[in-house]
């Protein structure tokens, strides 16, 4: 009957649409309907939920799309339709973009098991004051719900409900504020006190928390599910590379065993989890296992010698067990030391890295062979790596010439010695122009006037730099060609850095002293990411703090030195000297003698904000970046508030250093040992999370999901601005680092923000948490909470609960 009903109604529609190719969407009689939303508050009596038809869009000769004009429909309320008493999935199916559902005072009886199948963006649903009788938790199983409305609603008490029960005890999707009843015979009870005996989620058990085999094997693993009502189990096994599997059910007294096999598993299974599922009416329950699939190592990559910070002859090895490496040159071992040597990280089952060498010469020219072993075989590769020519035997050799005359010897002398002489008269000419500058240009290095900014590879431990006013060099009474640095012996103009802006300037400031760092003294360990700038590297650094005899550092290096990337270099440096906070990133200072220019940053161990937050959260083993993580615990909120806190005192700082930072979200934060969050930017996130900017014209990226109107539409921004992306921020924490905005393209986010929509509560966030959220997004600039009195709410909320930090293992 449903199929039949569906079909019919489907024709309907394509008869509609194919009738008038110019159509638009008329609304039901007792509704008002905007593009976004259809309110139904009159008394109805119609049966069926309410589906807009189409009518004639006249002469204008556009052709409207009924499927994409549904899509749009993000809110829906019914109320008071006495005929409505079921709601089926050919009702919802349309409106694949809706985030709000209400149907108060109706007469709905019965939900389809599949009513939401294809509405994956609800959020928020409202079935208040309905004779529902039960509701089952499937059907909300593939949403994120956070509010689920059931004030009104008088269940009979059954196991059929328990989960509603369990989802107020755990305070989920704000059933826990909610005066819920259900139904014994005549008379009814609060649902937090119904009993029902052998009711509960189900209990599950598998037989092996890992596997081990080897390519090619067979394998079997079991599962059982236990409990009553007796739950159905089934293993998910969707990405499993292995072509064959086999599953079969054993049911026994209060327990349903299922049995998969799989055969001939593939390398591509390695790390793979498999899960299985067991659930009942009252909710789901599941266990992983983890497989181990050993195969023989393979040589994916090996390249030629590349210059980096030092030559990289860069390799990629797969194989399970991890594979041991050695290197032969020439036929024979490579002995490593501090000149050749092996770094590389291990992830899984691919091992990546480099032979590095520290200024190699033609004695290093030669055939280069990787040899990778382990207990299940062996292989080989070779690269030819060619560094310096060498020099006793570069070009053609030169006989000797007779000494035909009896004056070429001695021409060949006088020759030499007026050579010698002329080289030593510009030494001196040298010598004495060096004295002159340094009598009379006392006032500036290289000859320059002014208090030039100066990064150059001389032993100064560090050198004066300007400050910024609005974004511009402020030259306090200098000549305007001083406004420039040096950069080993190049004069290049000041210009603002990228990412942070200062407003004000007070000329009377001393000069910021920029700590210039030696090369040798820094030793690359492996690398973090990459940027458009360049990459950033985990290394040592010796000699930085007189406390320790080396400190491990974030290393930021400039890939391409031309003079644009220089100036901002220059000007980034200078700005984040100026920057001291317990909660802003540290810069420890900048090595400039020779290329790549590096700036060496404190090491955060945790890494990003936003990836700590997924790993940390209820979704910690969903695939984040392709990979699985694990986690150790789930934040709570006293850790969530704690984080938050810390966020906002680097902003009070920055607000009181005139900084407007115009990128402030959770990938620019830092997490390090006890929970430890600090305001930085690498300029890595523009592409580790490029979805969350937004491309303008060719080279500029927004990010919009952050920004407030007034930065959107007029590239306005303030310490007000950073205060809305703050908000963020703060909604970001409480769902565990999700993308603001999620199931929006950046068109339909900047579309919302201008429109003045917010983001919804998250469903683990407190109200009073919330409410700061609304004041960081107030319209009006001048209408948001002023930063330090967030910081202030946010201290005093944290301070009511311990931090525990358990979690960072």
């Amino acid at each position: 009957m449903d199929l039949w009903f569906h079909s019919i109604r489907l024709l309907f529609l394509m008869s509609v649409f194919r009738a008038s190719l110019s159509s638009m969407l008329d609304c039901p009689p007792t509704c008002s309907c905007s593009p976004a939303d259809i309110y139904c508050n009159k008394s109805d009596s119609g049966r069926f939920f309410p589906l807009l038809a189409a009518q004639d869009a006249g002469s204008n000769g556009t052709s409207v799309d009924i499927a994409e004009l549904f899509k749009n429909i993000t809110s829906i309320h019914i109320e008071n339709w006495t005929g409505l008493q079921t709601l089926r999935d050919v009702d919802m199916e349309l409106y694949s973009g809706l985030q709000r559902l209400t149907i108060m005072n109706c007469s709905l009886k019965v939900i389809q098991a599949r009513a939401f199948a294809q509405n994956p963006h609800l959020r928020y649903i409202n079935l208040s004051k309905n004779p529902l009788s039960t509701l089952s938790w499937q059907l909300f199983q593939h949403l994120q719900l956070s509010e689920l409305r059931l004030e009104g609603v008088v269940f009979d008490c059954g196991c059929d409900i328990r989960w509603i029960q369990l989802w107020q005890q755990r305070f989920e999707a704000g059933l826990h504020t909610q005066q819920l009843y259900c139904r014994v015979g005549a008379s009814k009870i609060r649902l937090h006190n119904m009993y029902i005996q052998n009711c509960d989620l189900p209990e599950i058990s598998v037989s092996h928390s890992s596997v081990l085999v080897t390519e090619g094997d067979t394998v079997t693993v079991s599962c059982n599910g236990s409990g009553s009502p007796l739950p159905e189990v089934d293993w998910t096994v969707g990405g499993l590379h292995s072509i064959n599997t086999h599953l079969s059910n054993v049911y026994w007294p209060n327990i349903h065993s299922i049995n998969l096999t799989l055969f001939n598993l593939s390398r591509q299974d390695n790390g793979f989890q498999l899960t299985c599922i067991a659930e009942n009416v009252v909710g789901m329950t599941n266990a992983s296992v983890q497989l181990a699939v050993q195969f023989p190592p393979v040589i994916l990559k090996l390249a030629e010698p590349e210059r980096r910070h030092d030559t990289c002859m860069e390799f990629t090895v797969r194989g399970f067990p991890p594979p041991q490496l050695r290197w032969f040159h020439r036929g024979q071992e490579l002995q490593q030391n501090d000149y050749v040597r092996t770094v590389m990280d291990f992830y899984q089952d691919v091992l990546e890295g480099c032979l590095l060498f520290q200024n190699p010469t033609h004695l290093n020219n030669g055939d280069y062979t990787l040899e990778a072993s382990n207990a299940l075989g062996t292989a080989t590769k070779t690269v030819y790596g060619h560094f310096l020519v060498d020099m006793d035997h570069e070009g053609p050799s030169h006989p000797e010439h007779p000494e035909d005359g009896a004056g070429r010897p001695e021409e060949d002398t006088f020759g030499v010695s007026i050579a010698v002489g002329l080289a030593g008269f510009a030494c001196v000419l040298l010598l004495v122009l060096f004295v002159l500058i340094n009598k009379y240009g006392r006032r500036s290095k290289f000859g320059m006037k002014g208090p030039v900014a100066v990064i150059s590879g001389e032993e100064d431990s560090a050198s004066p730099l300007h400050h910024v006013n609005h974004g511009i060099v402020t030259p306090c009474g200098l000549d305007a060609s001083a406004d420039a640095v040096v950069i080993g012996m190049t004069r290049i103009p000041v210009v603002e850095n990228p990412q942070y802006y200062r407003h004000g300037h007070n000329c009377n400031k001393p000069s910021t002293m920029v700590q210039h760092i030696k090369r040798r003294d820094i030793i690359l360990k492996r690398e973090l990411g990459e940027g458009a700038f360049g990459k950033v590297f985990l290394a040592e650094c010796y000699n930085l703090s007189p406390t320790k005899d080396k400190t491990l550092v974030a290393v930021k290096t400039l890939k391409d030195p031309n003079l644009a990337a220089r100036k901002d270099f220059q000007r980034e440096a200078e700005l984040l000297t100026n920057l001291q906070h317990d909660h802003i990133v540290k810069f420890w200072g900048v090595c400039v003698d020779g290329d790549p220019l590096i700036m060496v940053f404190e090491y955060m161990k945790h890494g990003d904000l936003n990836k700590f937050l997924r790993a940390h959260g209820p979704d910690a083993m969903i695939l984040v970046d392709g990979q699985p993580l694990q986690s150790s615990g789930e934040l709570g909120l006293s850790q969530m508030l704690h984080m938050a806190s810390q966020v906002a005192s680097g902003m009070v700082y920055l607000a009181s250093q005139h900084f407007v930072h115009r990128d402030l979200a959770t990938r620019n934060c830092l997490v390090g040992n006890g929970l430890l969050v600090k305001i930085g930017d690498f300029g890595m996130s523009r592409d580790v999370y490029s979805s969350d900017y937004y491309r303008v014209g060719g080279h500029t990226m927004l990010p919009v999901r952050w920004m407030p109107p007034e930065s959107i539409m007029y590239r306005k921004f303030s310490t007000e601005s950073d205060v809305w992306s703050f908000g963020v921020i703060l909604w970001e924490i409480f769902t565990y680092g999700k993308q603001p905005w999620f199931q929006l393209g950046n068109n339909e986010v900047i579309e919302c923000i201008t429109q003045g929509r917010v983001l919804e509560r998250p469903r683990a966030c407190p109200k009073e948490v919330y409410d700061l959220m609304l004041g960081c997004w107030q319209r009006e600039a001048q209408q948001r909470l002023n930063i330090k009195d967030i910081q202030k709410v946010l201290s005093a909320m944290g301070k009511a609960t311990p931090v525990y930090l358990d979690i960072l293992g």
